[in-house]
């Protein structure tokens, strides 16, 4: 298992266990409290404990959180810790998983661990074998860059996590895009590998809370995304966005600030702001009306509306949507034909098309991360979050 669960207890830390929404799955395991059970010794408390730890396959955080939740009631009995901040999603989730057991008798608790534990183990599965890396694969990074033929390419790599952008991506797309503008490339490609594009940001970006507390992390986090969409509005070269599947968040609304966008006939576009308790980031509140209109914009801005790759094109946000099984071939064939145009032609005439509106640009990026930075501190957006949640922990 990526933590031991009795290990995760005793230093009270949860960040390693994936995102907030997997961590709050709280309710698919129902602790079976009022049926009679044997009694459990320490003994076997103990023996569930060594058991735990042989675990070679992770049993999923909602099940983590209740055995966090049963080994801390029967080792010290009821919730004795403050409440964590709205804003501290995940330590909230396990003291909220503690506190619903409420006055359990330690006993009690000591002997649901035994029981989850044996009926978990009676069920589990060997692991799968790890399957090799194709040739030419790059494992590990979660971003790889590559140029060839005069193209720069910056591939999500995260395709078990649905590409989501870490805080650090978030930097090494930075340094990319600033590699690539010095580069002897005509066109910088974004895409992503896998069945998704980008599912936006890996919500563990907002469980480091450092001792400044919410007010630091969202004050730097408001920092970290006003100068990434920067780079974008200041990148000199045409930026290609290739989109092989659904894009969340982040990943759409800087594609206002793109020269073009090609889709596959399964992407879609989804920007859940307000049913989060958010507002738009990446310039959109600005780009996506002069694409759409206002309306439209507001439909899926403000309302959430998610859009299919035809919906997206029919409205000025995509190019070109492709079959998703020649979306490949026939969009990398067009970008290298591309690549034959002057350089500098092509350079001159995005620069005379993009200069005017820079500066606009720039106020309205600072105008967003400021209301995001608010909204993040905002007791409606912590709800909103756990609320979601919550409803997808149902699912």
């Amino acid at each position: 298992m990526a933590q031991l669960v009795c290990g995760l207890a005793r230093r009270w830390c949860f960040g390693a266990l994936g995102s907030p929404l997997q961590a709050l799955h709280l309710q698919a395991l129902p602790l079976h409290l009022g049926r009679t059970v044997m009694r459990a010794s320490q003994k076997d408390f103990e023996s569930a404990l060594r058991q735990v730890k042989l675990w070679k396959k992770d049993p999923g955080n909602e099940v983590k959180l209740k055995l966090y939740a049963l080994y801390k009631q029967a080792t010290e009995g009821p919730c004795n810790l403050p409440k964590p901040g709205m804003m501290d999603l995940v330590n909230k989730a396990k003291w909220d998983a503690w506190s619903a057991l409420g006055s359990l008798p330690k006993e009690t608790a000591r002997e649901n661990y035994v029981d989850l534990v044996s009926s978990l183990s009676a069920a589990s599965e060997p692991p799968s074998p790890a399957k090799p890396a194709a040739d030419g694969e790059q494992a590990g990074g979660d971003l790889v860059v590559t140029s060839e033929n005069h193209i720069t390419t910056i591939t999500f790599n995260r395709p078990a996590k649905k590409n989501a952008i870490t805080t650090q991506m978030y930097r090494d797309i930075m340094l990319a895009l600033q590699a690539a503008s010095k580069d002897d490339s005509v066109l910088t490609v974004l895409t992503g590998n896998g069945d998704y594009y980008c599912s936006g940001n890996d919500l563990t970006n907002f469980t480091d809370i450092p001792p400044g507390g919410p007010e630091e992390k969202a004050r730097t986090n408001a920092v970290l995304l006003r100068e990434f969409v920067d780079y974008f509005i200041d990148f000199p070269k045409p930026l290609v966005a290739v989109v092989n599947g659904p894009a969340v968040g982040i990943s759409v609304t800087i594609l206002g600030l793109f020269d073009l966008v090609y889709a596959s006939d399964r992407a879609t576009f989804h920007t859940p702001f307000s049913p989060l308790g958010l507002s738009p980031e990446g310039c959109s509140s600005y780009t996506f009306p002069k694409m759409m209109g206002p309306s439209k914009a507001a439909e899926m801005l403000i309302f959430g509306r998610k859009l299919t790759a035809q919906e997206a094109c029919a409205q000025g946000l995509v190019t070109e949507v492709f079959p998703d099984s020649t979306l490949q071939k026939e969009v990398w064939t067009r970008l290298r034909a591309y690549t034959k145009l002057p350089p500098n032609a092509v350079r001159t005439s995005r620069e005379v098309m993009r200069s005017k509106g820079r500066e606009r640009l720039h106020a309205v990026n600072a105008e967003e991360c400021e209301a995001l930075r608010q909204r993040w501190l905002s007791e409606e957006c912590a709800s909103a979050v756990l609320r979601f949640m919550s409803r997808k922990a149902k699912l």
